[in-house]
């Protein structure tokens, strides 16, 4: 199908439509179009209708819209060239990598552009000397580690979709990854970023090589900002030497407070675990229907342990964890990496699986303090239970991020507003015991209404005087995150008396 109306024509009708006295005047995405095809090549440019569907959403299905225009750069200049043509004309745009976000965060907009970096893929330097790499935003998050592997090296952030996900996608929503409970996120592994700003700037924030920069974590803010800050064009992330040791351990429960009392008597412990992982009975249904990951039949819970460092040192945290997991009526501890490959291949896979056992569902990113896990899970059972609605748990348990899967069928009328009710009952229910309505999928439009369950106005308009200061014109991302939309020429709002923050915003912030 063509462009929408008002689309670009050939070169002979433009000529001839530039001359005519009665022209009418040319609509600004039909302008930009013309203008990137002849700056970046008529393959750059996506105006067909049927292409462009096939970037309406993201991991995030329930939200859906066909983006008025989509671009596909392959290099930094090539997006400021896109960027400062939106910001030339007034145009919102959107970019997204890989697109396997799952808050929403990369949702495109009708009436505007969306900037598809899938293209660059460039691993631009690998420095062993100064353990970092430069790499374009569209190298997939397991390529780094695939282009060093051999020399020692690897980097560490590792979210489930690490063989299809993007590092520019990583860098939006800082994501983290089974490993996180060890080291940390994706801002804690990365030293500087070059930005193609929202006016089409190429600047560089941070550090690059370097270990630190001085002055303001302008990398900091930018990763986790979501797009709407502007476009990380280059990144520069930190290369971890590789263990000496790796050992994966898998242990089965009757129950999942079984489990989650493990997690917390290994934490106790003063152990400090690479990852700590919990599948529960109805993901490990799911996990065994899609890839017969072989976990212990009976399971109500499966926990997954890996410890890695010196030989020694792993050998010693191995046997702890194996007395603080007493309760469990199976271990296996993994003899070789191909074993650990196999504990860990119903872990990865349990987001997908799930598409087994329910045609919808939601994956919803709350975060509890891990003392809480067993009361948590058990409210989430009670009130999915009232709703008539299935919910599998998946979650890394180190640190306290749940990922609750609705389940619903979007062919049943009136099942996705009960999966939605539900979902949005977890996260009041995390933020109630003094967590965080998400822990690295982001905020994006799934979550943006439930932001001042967590901060006042205050906060509120405190984050968005930040996003004024990259993005005056609010043409980058826009819609996302804040709960209500904003101009950047609003005088703050005063401060009403009942705004004042409640207990558990307190203890939070």
């Amino acid at each position: 199908m063509a462009f929408p109306a008002g689309s670009s024509p050939s070169s002979g009708t433009r000529k001839a439509r530039d001359t005519a006295p009665d022209a009418p005047p040319e609509a600004p995405l039909d302008a930009l179009a013309r203008r990137l095809r002849d700056t970046l090549g008529p393959a750059a440019v996506v105006t067909d209708e049927a292409t462009r569907r096939t970037y309406e959403c993201d991991g995030l299905t329930s939200y859906r819209c066909v983006p008025g225009l989509v671009v596909l750069p392959e290099s930094a200049e090539q997006v400021s060239q896109a960027v400062r043509g939106c910001h030339e004309l007034g145009i919102p745009f959107v970019a997204r990598g890989s697109g396997t976000g799952l808050s929403g965060g990369a949702l495109p907009s009708a009436t505007g552009v969306l900037i598809v970096t899938s293209k660059m893929r460039q691993i631009i330097e690998i420095d062993l000397a100064n353990r970092r790499a430069i790499v374009e935003p569209g190298v997939l998050n397991l390529a780094i580690s695939g282009a060093v592997t051999g020399a020692g090296y690897y980097y560490a952030p590792d979210p489930s979709s690490q063989q299809i996900c993007s590092i520019g996608g990583n860098v939006a929503e800082n994501s983290g990854g089974a490993h996180c409970v060890k080291y940390g996120f994706t801002v804690h592994h990365v030293t500087g970023l070059e930005v193609c700003t929202p006016a089409g700037e190429l600047v560089w924030l941070g550090a690059g090589k370097a270990a630190e920069a001085p002055g303001y974590d302008l990398t900091g803010v930018f990763i986790g900002s979501e797009g709407t800050l502007g476009i990380a064009t280059k990144v520069a992330v930190k290369l971890l030497r590789s263990p000496e040791k790796v050992t994966t351990l898998l242990a089965a429960f009757r129950t999942i407070p079984e489990a989650g009392a493990a997690v917390s008597a290994i934490i106790a412990a003063g152990l400090t675990p690479a990852a700590v992982e919990i599948m529960d009975a109805l993901s490990i249904e799911a996990a065994e229907q899609a890839v017969a990951c072989g976990y212990p039949e009976g399971a109500g819970a499966v926990l997954v342990v890996e410890l890695d460092g010196p030989a020694v040192e792993v050998d010693a945290e191995v046997a702890a964890v194996r007395e603080e997991c007493a309760q469990a009526f199976e271990i296996r501890v993994a003899a070789d990496a191909a074993e650990r490959a196999a504990i860990w291949k119903g872990r990865k896979s349990a987001f997908a699986a799930v598409g087994r056992i329910s045609p919808d569902y939601i994956v919803q990113d709350g975060v509890i303090p891990r003392s809480a896990l067993a009361e948590v899970l058990s409210e989430i059972d009670a009130m999915a239970a009232a709703a008539g609605i299935r919910v599998a748990n998946v979650f890394h348990a180190g640190d306290g991020n749940l990922h609750p899967l609705v389940l619903y069928d979007g062919a049943v009328d009136g099942a996705l507003h009960a999966a939605e009710e539900v979902s949005g009952a977890i996260l009041d229910l995390c933020v109630s015991r003094g967590g965080s309505i998400t822990g690295e999928h982001g905020v994006g439009v799934d979550k943006a209404a439930k932001l001042p369950r967590m901060f006042n106005d205050v906060d509120l308009e405190t984050m968005h005087l930040v996003r004024c200061a990259f993005d005056p014109g609010g043409i980058s991302n826009p819609g996302k995150v804040f709960p209500t939309p904003r101009l950047c020429g609003e005088p703050p709002r005063p401060r009403a008396a009942s705004s004042a923050p409640s207990t558990v915003e307190a203890e939070l912030w």
